[in-house]
Parts: C-alpha cells; sequence; structure tokens
C-alpha cells in the first residue's frame, strides 16, 4: 500500500515551482539578449556594445549563418528565431503558475514541462552547434551570441533536473533522439548556408547568375556613392548570398558598384587580392577600411557609408 501511494504521488508531481521561475527569468533575459540583436540587424537600435570588440559581434551577427532568410530586403536574422523560442518557453514556464487553471492543473503541467524539455533541448543543441561555428568557421567572438547558448543550455538543465521526473529512462531516450535529429539537421543546414562551399552554378564559364530586378533612382546613387567612396563588394560567382546582395540594389545599380570576383575559377577573378583582404565568406563589404560580412540591407548600406542622398526607396 505504502509503494502504491508513493507512486502515485510521483505521477502527479508538478516538478518545482522554483525551476519553473528560474526557467522564466533565465528566458526573459534570453528575449532581451536575442531581441537587442534582432532590433540591431533591422536597423531598430543603435550600435550594440559587444565587449571584446564590436567588430567581432558585427562579423558572427552579419554573417551567412546570421540569417535565416532575405524577404525582399528585410532580412530574417537567426536571433528572431531565438526571440520566438524564448517567447514560448516563458509562456510554457508561466502558464501553470497562472491561478484559475486548478482542474487540470497536474496534466497542464507535465505537459508544459515536456514542452520545455523538447524546446531547451533543441535550443541548447543548436547553440553548441553555433558555437563551433563561431570558433572554426567565423572566427571571430561574440558574447551575445555565447550569452544566448549559455541561457539555453542552462534552461535544460533547470529543465532536467526541476521537471520532476518520474522515468528518467524515458526522458533520456527522447533527449538522445531530440540531440541527434537537431544535430544532424543543424549540421546540413551549415553546410548549405555555408559560403565557401561552392555550390552548382547556372553558369559553367564562371560568371554570376544575371541580376533582373530594375533599379530605381536611389539604389543607383547609392551604388555610385559607395564606388566613389572606395568600396568594394567581394564575390563569388556560384554564391546564392552574393546574387541575393545584388538583386537589392537592381541590375542597373550594380553595374556602377565595385566588384571583385573571389572564386579562383571565376571570369577575371583577383583571388589573390581577396586572399592578401582576408576574405573568408562571401558576399563580404570593404567599407571605410572595414570589412562587413554576409547580405546588408541597402539602407544600412547607405548609412555606414555616410550616404547622404534619401532613404526612402531603399
Amino acid at each position: 500500500m505504502g509503494s502504491s501511494r508513493l507512486t502515485s504521488r510521483r505521477r502527479t508531481d508538478q516538478g518545482s515551482k522554483q525551476a519553473r521561475i528560474a526557467i522564466a527569468v533565465l528566458a526573459t533575459a534570453g528575449v532581451i539578449d536575442t531581441g537587442s540583436i534582432t532590433l540591431n540587424r533591422w536597423g531598430w537600435l543603435g550600435a550594440l556594445s559587444c565587449p571584446g570588440g564590436a567588430e567581432g559581434c558585427d562579423k558572427v551577427l552579419n554573417s551567412a549563418w546570421g540569417t535565416i532568410s532575405q524577404v525582399g530586403e528585410i532580412a530574417i536574422p537567426l536571433s528572431f528565431l531565438g526571440v520566438l523560442s524564448y517567447i514560448t518557453v516563458v509562456g510554457m514556464a508561466v502558464l501553470p503558475l497562472l491561478p484559475g487553471l486548478s482542474e487540470n492543473k497536474s496534466d497542464l503541467s507535465r505537459k508544459t514541462w515536456w514542452g520545455l524539455f523538447t524546446i531547451s533541448c533543441c535550443m541548447a543543441v543548436f547553440s553548441i552547434i553555433l558555437l563551433g561555428l563561431m570558433v572554426s568557421k567565423i572566427q571571430a567572438f561574440c558574447l551575445f551570441c555565447i550569452l544566448s547558448a549559455f541561457i539555453s543550455l542552462t534552461i535544460f538543465l533547470v529543465t532536467v533536473f526541476g521537471g520532476g521526473w518520474t522515468d528518467p529512462g524515458k526522458v533520456i531516450f527522447r533527449g538522445i533522439l531530440l540531440s541527434l535529429g537537431i544535430f544532424m539537421g543543424g549540421l546540413i543546414w551549415a553546410s548549405n548556408v555555408d559560403p565557401s562551399r561552392p555550390e552548382i552554378s547556372v553558369s559553367s564559364s564562371g560568371i554570376p547568375p544575371i541580376v533582373q530586378t530594375q533599379s530605381s533612382p536611389t539604389q543607383i546613387s547609392l551604388a555610385r556613392h559607395l564606388t566613389n567612396s572606395g568600396a568594394i563588394l567581394y564575390t563569388a560567382y556560384w554564391c546564392s548570398h552574393c546574387h541575393d546582395q545584388k538583386t537589392l540594389f537592381g541590375k542597373e545599380a550594380v553595374s556602377e558598384l565595385q566588384i571583385v570576383e573571389c572564386a579562383k575559377d571565376g571570369r577575371d577573378n583577383q583571388r589573390e587580392l581577396c586572399d592578401l583582404k582576408g576574405i573568408t565568406g562571401y558576399p563580404s563589404w570593404e567599407i571605410n577600411g572595414k570589412l562587413e560580412s554576409g547580405v546588408i540591407p541597402l539602407k544600412e548600406l547607405a548609412d555606414i557609408s555616410n550616404f547622404e542622398g534619401p532613404k526612402k526607396d531603399l
């Protein structure tokens, strides 16, 4: 009888309330961290004060791995996915603590613990992949990214030890499956967006695809301003992100840009110059003597190059 009662109590264990509060606090810090990065990428927040040097943060956040997709002129940064994940974690952590949920509170608590475990496990494994990219590929230091990784790993550990799990074997089994799935998926994603990875080009002669979009007068003025100020765009003909950057300008404006081909088999390539400049990812901009990696929105290019013309069409 005593054993049966003990088992019954364990099955209704709702986990640690303090653990939920700690997770909510950590996830809120994660929202602020990734939210700041996202707002900065969208130009709604000024320059981030990054300990260790802003150049490292800029290089990491503007790398090919720092953007999920490009919707028109709006880049969807990877940090936006972090914002959504942390907001979800806050909701799951706090929901069972709200008053008026006593009827099915035990069932809700258990479901949210599993939800927290799933999301935090995915975030933790993906964070490890991103840290590996930062060290091995991007070769730059970004405290905001390291802080987000630390927060996600801590949330996962608090979830594991504070969830009141009745079947540790089930938790371990699910954790292994999730980790393997996210790890493999993350590696495939990282490889696909790697700017140094040669892709099957639409051209067999080392020539980049033709830009089809039309340019506005403002875009042409910006391109001329960039060239006159000595700005250089380093690209590779097979690089899809390079084509995305050119598409933002349009075909007329692209003809005004100073573009350097870095691929060894690219037509009229200047590989030696690219090596001399230390170009490791495409596209890369050299503006005012500084290198900026990744697809950069036109408004941001206008700001960092001190473009004084109208910007409403950018």
